[in-house]
């Protein structure tokens, strides 16, 4: 009679779950961009309390969802977005312990056109989402030179 050994390790449950939990969330990325995209951004994926932080010039240090509606709605009517490769999403880490924690990190190019002149400016950006428990972006973060590329365009 042979012996069967079953195996529990708890870092490898944890790091396939992270792992499932940072695909789920690339997935959540990748819809949010290219609705974003399409000026139809599904605002369902991001919870209601979430914390947007970025580089506007003269915006407020931290910006809510509705404050994000109005800043959309605001550069739709005057902008289109193309962005420029395919996506490479990548682990965050958890920044207190440094250990994988299924965020999502990227680096891509945006094209940004003014509709009305038609000049454009392709504009490198940084981004970071942490996600809840329910899979919906809590924390958003970007760096970027955002209000000089934009405002290029006039």
């Amino acid at each position: 009679m042979g012996v069967i050994i079953l195996s529990c390790d708890s870092q490898t449950k944890s790091d396939d779950s992270i792992n499932l939990s940072f695909e789920k969330n690339s997935a959540t990325m990748q819809a949010l961009l290219d609705s974003y995209a399409n000026e139809d951004v599904d605002y369902s994926r991001f919870s209601e309390e979430a914390v947007f932080r970025g580089t506007l010039l003269g915006a407020p240090d931290t910006l809510r969802l509705d404050q994000i509606k109005a800043i959309h709605k605001d550069f739709f009517a005057k902008y289109d977005v193309k962005h420029m490769a395919p996506f490479n999403f990548l682990q965050g880490v958890n920044p207190e312990t440094g250990e994988a924690d299924g965020s999502v990190r990227f680096y891509y190019d945006m094209q940004v056109t003014n509709s009305s002149n038609g000049k454009s400016v392709v504009i490198p950006i940084y981004e970071s989402f942490d996600f809840d428990d329910d899979g919906k972006a809590i924390y958003v973060q970007w760096y970027c030179d955002w209000t000089a590329s934009i405002s290029s365009l006039d």
